[in-house]
């Protein structure tokens, strides 16, 4: 659609809103200037391209094991509704599966269409598998790991596993060396094991964050706590953060609310999003699980009318916006956790919109919805 050379519109930054006018050159922006004539009600909202670290599709695109065309598509469809940075995830697999695949994704990432890859597995524990194939989890493998960031080209950018999974401490170890984000997940491991691999991580400056926070783990007991509590307890002291999946399924709202105010910038939303995000309900696949979505809610299948495990996700990091929006929540509360507190832990600054940062940018009408999405200065999408 061609290139942006200048925006107007209220401002959103992770501290407050002010009308402002933007300009950028090559993809870049080259000046934020407050001005109270750049909008009027009624006009863009405009915030920081979304970010979003979870995501394993979405299209009837699937990065687990999509052709290039198919996870190009998938890419594209979250990138239309404002997502202009993005992890694309696996699920637990062979190791000849995983090193198949995560070139096909580095190649995005060349393109600059990925942000790089998450290895959701295949070290994490089998009783809380969630949507994850049972046959396809192992014990920690650190040897493994290194061999799969190798075939990736330097694109692994984050593994789950579980605290309590074999040779966790080498894991760590390979997450230092290939600079790869330590999220730990789909676990069984109390409290102190859990805090106990979150100071190693520390030491070793590796970037620690929860998969996807209270979802494939034992819930809160005041006499058991678990990973979870731990992992909150981590994020309250900045040693780790924790992903939230916004979308009123996988977390009440008020769950949600419960983590923004408690650990603040310590908690970000992400999609989890599968092949059905954009779809209508039917039948879908994530990795080698089937899975039925209905009502927009996507299930492990399962005969005779049973209620299969939740897999994965059907909603953008839009529709998250938009829904906590509605309920009240601030637009810059909800900017720090769409956008600028994943960037930073992708090592991309704030990731806000400012003078030489890179020029992805979302325009919101006073509903929330996408009306404008521009990433790297060039226009993805124009509903205005």
């Amino acid at each position: 659609m061609g290139q942006v050379n200048e925006l107007t519109g209220q401002l959103v930054t992770p501290v407050g809103a002010a009308p402002a006018r933007i300009t950028v050159d090559g993809g870049i922006i080259t000046s934020v200037t407050e001005d109270p004539t750049a909008w009027e009600p009624g006009g863009l909202t405009l915030v920081p391209g979304f970010v979003d670290l979870h995501n394993h599709g979405g299209h009837r695109g699937s990065f687990p094991d999509g052709t290039a065309d198919d996870c190009r598509r998938a890419a594209r469809f979250h990138r239309r509704h404002g997502t202009t940075t993005m992890l694309a995830s696996l699920v637990s697999a062979t190791e000849q599966a995983m090193t198949a695949q995560v070139p096909v994704l580095a190649d995005l990432a060349d393109e600059g269409l990925l942000a790089g890859i998450h290895l959701e597995g295949p070290f994490i524990n089998s009783g809380r598998c969630g949507a994850q194939d049972p046959a396809a989890i192992i014990p920690g493998d650190p040897d493994m790991l290194d061999r799969v960031a190798t075939a990736a080209r330097g694109h692994v950018r984050a593994v789950t596993f579980a605290p309590e999974t074999a040779h966790a401490h080498e894991l760590l170890d390979v997450c230092a060396a290939h600079t790869i984000i330590a999220s730990l997940g789909h676990t069984d491991a109390t409290y102190e094991q859990t805090l106990e691999l979150v100071d190693a991580a520390v030491d070793r400056n590796v970037t620690v964050t929860a998969t996807h926070l209270f979802n494939a783990m034992p819930p809160l007991h005041h006499r058991a706590p678990g990973a979870a509590a731990a992992m909150i307890t981590a994020a309250t002291t900045s040693h780790a953060h924790v992903e939230l999946i916004a979308d009123g399924v996988h977390l009440a709202d008020g769950t949600v609310d419960m983590l923004r105010h408690s650990v603040a910038d310590g908690a970000f939303f992400v999609t989890d999003a599968m092949q059905a995000a954009g779809m209508p309900d039917g039948d879908y696949t994530l990795g080698t699980l089937d899975v039925t979505v209905a009502d927009g809610v996507a299930r492990l299948s399962a005969p005779d009318g049973a209620v299969g495990a939740i897999a994965g996700g059907t909603t953008t990091l839009a529709d998250q916006f938009a829904r906590h929006l509605r309920r009240g929540v601030g637009l810059s509360d909800l900017v720090r956790a769409t956008s600028t507190t994943a960037a930073g832990l992708l090592g991309l600054g704030d990731g806000g919109i400012v003078e030489g940062g890179r020029a992805d940018l979302v325009g919101l009408d006073d509903n929330g919805q996408v009306m404008l999405v521009v990433a790297g200065g060039e226009i993805i999408t124009d509903n205005r």
